[in-house]
């Protein structure tokens, strides 16, 4: 007897542009751009650009397993850099311009890339990051379509004959370094095969749920985790694609929604903060906005209730990272019991596991407190140019934080192992000092760090940034009595007229430990 068998279809990424150029040819992809322009496209054009970003690249000596940088926006040229790179089995390495020279450049000495894809406005930035790597390699503008360095002059004059795809679906698609908010960046090399399974989880009618009848607006920037995997997902369905380009103001954001009909949009808590700051000052309603996608830090109760009532919208709350490429739990649309705190579900294709400190499962599993791992075909194996595994024996991911997992299956992350202060040989846990602060109407972000203590070894200090509305440090501190032990109350307050963001949008410890970690 002969068994029946499947066709051989590798998951790779090209396939979700070809899909859309051939079943949504006319889905529009739309690039905001300075000074109010907008830039169009269909997918089938995007496509056949895309296939001359990949000839122009080969031109350049680009091969399968190459690597190309880009230092962009998002943008409709950086989108045909993705799929021209990925689509030939090079790996797109992704550089965030918030970043400094010296910061870009030691991520191009590991990554080697032969190519540099920038916008217009980074070229700046660019050449100073190159300027001392051993190789320097040639920088082409994305977005130009005339002068020498545009790589759209280059495009005008590639084939499209340009096959895709070919390669074995483990191959590595992109490159992408951690923000560095509570450490040292590392590299996460993503694959085809994980970042098509992960795709495929976010469409799940429980996670993201686009369709071809939605125009999505991805906020989060396409440099950090593939910007939650929306240039995959929008295609792979035929959704309308919004680029908001480099500016993500209130006032940009409303202009771009209202223009576009945009109906679900991703992006950090701050950057819907300032949307909705935009409209309380300036009047004006976002009536085609029905949901929107958060991560990345978690949100005040105060600040959620707030976006849901001046939008309209649903807040859909979300955790990932970016060792999860990224997406690792998403809250159920629409579920009656959800909360800013809980994280939600992981959908089919991730697995989470609480352990103790050194890494044993703890015996229960829901309702205790423990140090989050997870496994899936999309969470990172081994970090870029390491040797050593970044899984335990059994293949569980240590994420470093710390979570909760309740009785219908909900996550609340609960802090960060890293972010724990240790005073007089006990630990406080900033994350729930900080839930309770945020929570109060007159704080727009709050941020508990450790200080430096002779007695003590590390006492907490407050650190907020408020509404602009005037509340004394009792006000602060006294919701936290009762609710936290009295000797994790913070030691004092400081008030910051702008907390300061990662790259990502994430508060900066980092720089909050520098600045206000010392006596």
């Amino acid at each position: 007897m002969i068994d029946g068998s499947m066709q051989a279809y590798a998951l790779t990424l090209d396939k979700f542009l070809s899909h859309a150029a051939k079943w949504h040819p006319d889905a529009e992809v739309v690039s905001a751009g300075a000074e109010g322009a907008v830039r169009r496209i269909g997918y089938a054009a995007l496509r056949d650009r895309a296939l001359r970003v990949s000839s122009a690249l080969a031109a350049l000596g680009v091969a399968k397993g190459g690597r190309v940088a880009t230092l962009a926006w998002n943008t409709q040229g950086h989108v045909e850099a993705w799929y021209g790179i990925m689509g030939m089995g090079a790996v797109c390495h992704t550089l965030n311009p918030r970043l400094t020279p010296a910061q870009l450049g030691a991520m191009l000495r590991q990554s080697k890339a032969s190519v540099l894809l920038v916008s217009p406005d980074l070229r700046p930035l660019a050449e100073e990051s190159v300027r001392d790597l051993p190789t320097v390699p040639p920088i082409l503008s994305l977005d130009e379509e005339e002068g020498e360095q545009a790589l759209g002059r280059r495009i005008a004059s590639a084939e499209a004959d340009v096959a895709w795809g070919g390669f074995d679906e483990n191959s590595p698609s992109g490159l992408c370094f951690t923000s560095g908010s509570t450490g040292a960046p590392k590299g996460v090399t993503y694959t085809h095969r994980g970042c098509f399974l992960h795709t495929m989880r976010q469409l799940q009618a429980d996670v993201l749920a686009i369709t071809a009848r939605d125009a999505v607006m991805p906020v989060v920037p396409m440099f950090h985790a593939n910007a939650w995997g929306i240039p995959f997902t929008a295609p792979a369905v035929g959704a309308k694609l919004v680029l908001p380009g480099r500016q993500a103001d209130g006032a940009h954001l409303a202009r771009l929604i209202r223009a576009e009909g945009v109906t679900a949009a991703i992006g950090v808590p701050t950057v819907w903060l300032g949307l909705v700051e935009h409209l309380e000052a300036e009047g004006g309603d976002v009536p085609s906005l029905q949901r929107i996608l958060v991560g990345g830090s978690s949100m005040p109760p105060a600040l959620m209730d707030r976006i849901e009532r001046r939008l309209g919208v649903e807040v859909q709350t979300s955790w990932g990272m970016t060792e999860l490429s990224p997406l690792g739990t998403a809250a159920l649309p629409g579920d009656p019991a959800r909360h800013p705190s809980l994280s939600g579900r992981p959908a089919m294709g991730i697995d989470l596991l609480l352990t103790d400190a050194e890494g044993a499962p703890l015996a229960r599993q829901r309702d205790a407190e423990g140090h989050l791992r997870v496994r899936g075909g999309s969470v990172v194996e081994r970090y870029f140019g390491q040797s050593e595994a970044a899984t335990d024996a059994d293949g569980w991911f240590d994420t470093g934080d710390l979570a909760r997992i309740d009785a219908g299956g909900n996550l609340t992350i609960t802090g960060r192992a890293k972010d724990l202060i240790k005073s007089g040989g006990e630990w406080i846990n900033p994350a729930e000092i900080e839930a309770i602060v945020a929570a109060l109407p007159q704080v727009s972000l709050a941020a508990v760090i450790g200080r430096s203590d002779p007695k003590w070894g590390e006492r907490p200090i407050l650190l907020v940034e408020t509404c602009g509305e005037d509340v004394g440090d009792a006000d602060l501190l006294a919701p936290l009595a009762g609710k936290v032990a009295s000797w994790w109350i913070p030691d004092s307050v400081i008030r910051l007229a702008t907390m300061p963001l990662a790259a990502t949008g994430k508060i900066d410890k980092m720089r909050l430990r520098a600045e206000y970690g010392q006596v």
